[in-house]
């Protein structure tokens, strides 16, 4: 059964037999442990707050809830709350990872270190987010609008293979994929629309299995019937796309900026493709996004689908 809105997640974390720990690495930011205590009370995540402790316990005060109540793990730097924190992946002591009150190249450095043994060394790390979306029938996926920054062919397979398998543990059974470019056509001059139609071919290939890849498609036929109706476009994937992979960073982030600015969406968000769900969420989100990528990690996390790749 698909996730249907972004409170499924929240209900289907705390139907797990396992709450993951999650480890969160300089805690010391007041929306951060906003969701974070949220989720605790909710009971989907067992927290440890690594950084600095007087901070920590003042902000924990501030949203009234007790230190007593947490694990909190007292570090003197970034460096050290890093550390810390790669320790508790590797032992088994944290099953998701999240970014508090840190600069994001730091925290992705930590994750991509070879010695950190966190990336396995075949995959690649891409982010995929969930939106809910008022003016659409259900949650939409997109990927990669936030970590790869002009991805070539192999990029883009690997970033719909690592949104396919979290769409599939989240329990879609074949995630109707768009490959987005500005035209539904190939057209020899446009890169994108290239690779999106050798990444069709991939999937009708069986190359990329569990899901179904209409590309290239633009973005109106991907979201409406309406414009597919008009347009004469047949496909299973028009009108009713499960995942957006967009051609680069910028078109993605424009993409979900108008979504959260315009649109209101809510989002929910994971960096996949390390040995657990890391959360890298924008330093202007709402606590909400926070607490529904959490839940969203605490679902991958018990899902025992890892890694993504």
């Amino acid at each position: 059964m698909n996730i249907k809105c972004l409170d499924d997640l929240v209900t289907r974390a705390k139907k797990s037999a396992k709450r993951p720990n999650i480890a969160v690495v300089e805690a010391h930011d007041l929306r951060t442990l906003e969701a974070i205590t949220k989720a605790a009370k909710t009971g989907i995540i067992t927290p440890k707050l690594i950084g600095n402790e007087a901070q920590i316990i003042s902000l924990l005060a501030e949203l009234g809830a007790s230190a007593a109540d947490f694990m909190i793990i007292p570090t003197s730097s970034v460096e050290e709350s890093l550390d810390v924190t790669v320790k508790m992946i590797s032992s088994g002591d944290a099953d998701v990872l999240m970014k508090g009150k840190l600069e994001s190249a730091n925290y992705l450095r930590a994750i991509v270190k070879k010695e950190n043994k966190i990336l396995d060394k075949d995959s690649k790390l891409s982010v995929t987010g969930l939106f809910s979306l008022p003016n659409y029938h259900k949650l939409l996926a997109v990927s990669d609008p936030a970590l790869n920054t002009c991805p070539d062919l192999d990029n883009k397979k690997a970033i719909v293979k690592n949104a396919v398998t979290m769409l599939r543990t989240l329990g879609y059974k074949k995630p109707k994929v768009a490959i987005l470019t500005s035209i539904e056509k190939l057209n020899p001059k446009m890169p994108d629309t290239i690779d999106a139609d050798a990444l069709m071919r991939m999937n009708q290939s069986g190359e990329i299995a569990d899901c179904v890849i209409e590309g290239p498609i633009s973005l109106d036929l991907a979201l409406s019937v309406d414009a597919a109706e008009i347009k004469g476009y047949e496909s299973p994937v028009a009108g009713d796309a499960d995942l957006l992979i967009v051609p680069d960073i910028t078109s993605g982030n424009l993409l979900v900026k108008c979504m959260t600015s315009l649109a209101r969406a809510q989002t929910a968000g994971c960096i996949l493709g390390a040995k657990v769900p890391a959360i890298l969420v924008s330093r202007s989100a709402e606590a909400s996004d926070r607490y529904y990528s959490i839940a969203l990690a605490a679902c991958l996390a018990s899902g025992q689908l890892h890694p993504f790749i």
